[in-house]
């Protein structure tokens, strides 16, 4: 299990180039995995929007740029420095003239003791962060707590890919991510982590099953990019 003392002194050191190396490192889809999600939360027609581990805020903005006009998007991760990127990007938009950016919150929070109320939210969005959690099912269930009945949950996450790919993609992990990511941000060892946390998190399925232990209904998900990330999506119930 991940430590979040360590996980978070890790995204405190990258912060500064996390971005750059996102960009580089997946050879610019991430920007049409962020595309995806947008779409999916879009056909929720969500008013109220938690992007839970936002990072420096890209999915958040993604969501402004992509939902309708006077919807509430809550960003929110345990790393300080993190949010801090965010909010810099933040006031960069509004000066630049995206005044819609200046209705993203950004808090300070832990994902397995979200500081919220009960159904505070009618959409949840996590991407690249779940697989960070010290412990999945309690962030699942903190998810599905914050949710309205009714409201829905979105996992933008690394998978296991098609098998005729996992020889490329696994020698592209272990031996080519650290070396660029040591040279884009300086942290080699943080990009080792993440290698061996994209390698042990659970396949479509067990991940569908986890939701389902969570309470979540509904629950369904497709692969995009050779099955190397996947979107999951789950309801919570009435009740």
């Amino acid at each position: 299990m991940p430590d979040p003392v360590a996980v978070n002194s890790m995204f405190a050191r990258i912060a500064r180039r996390y971005d750059v190396a996102n960009r580089l490192l997946s050879g610019g889809m991430d920007i049409w995995w962020r595309h995806r999600l947008v779409r999916a939360v879009r056909r929720a027609a969500p008013s109220d929007v938690l992007d839970l581990a936002t990072g420096s805020g890209d999915v958040a903005f993604a969501l402004c740029r992509g939902l309708p006009a006077g919807t509430r998007i809550t960003g929110m991760d345990f790393c300080q420095p993190m949010l801090d990127e965010a909010e810099e990007k933040k006031r960069g938009g509004v000066q630049r003239g995206r005044a819609a950016y200046g209705a993203i919150a950004f808090r300070q929070g832990d994902g397995m003791a979200l500081p919220l109320a009960d159904a505070s939210f009618d959409a949840v969005t996590i991407s690249f962060g779940l697989r960070n959690m010290a412990d999945r099912h309690r962030s699942l269930s903190e998810m599905h707590r914050v949710l309205r009945p009714g409201g829905c949950v979105f996992v933008l996450e690394f998978s296991q890919p098609w098998r005729w790919f996992r020889p490329l993609y696994y020698f592209y992990l272990r031996h080519l991510l650290p070396r660029i990511a040591g040279f884009v941000t300086g942290d080699r060892a943080a990009y080792d982590y993440l290698n061996r946390t994209i390698a042990a998190f659970p396949a479509r399925p067990a991940m569908e099953e986890e939701l389902r232990r969570a309470g979540f209904a509904d629950v369904r998900s497709f692969g995009m990019t050779c099955g190397i990330v996947a979107l999951h999506r789950g309801t919570r119930i009435a009740g």
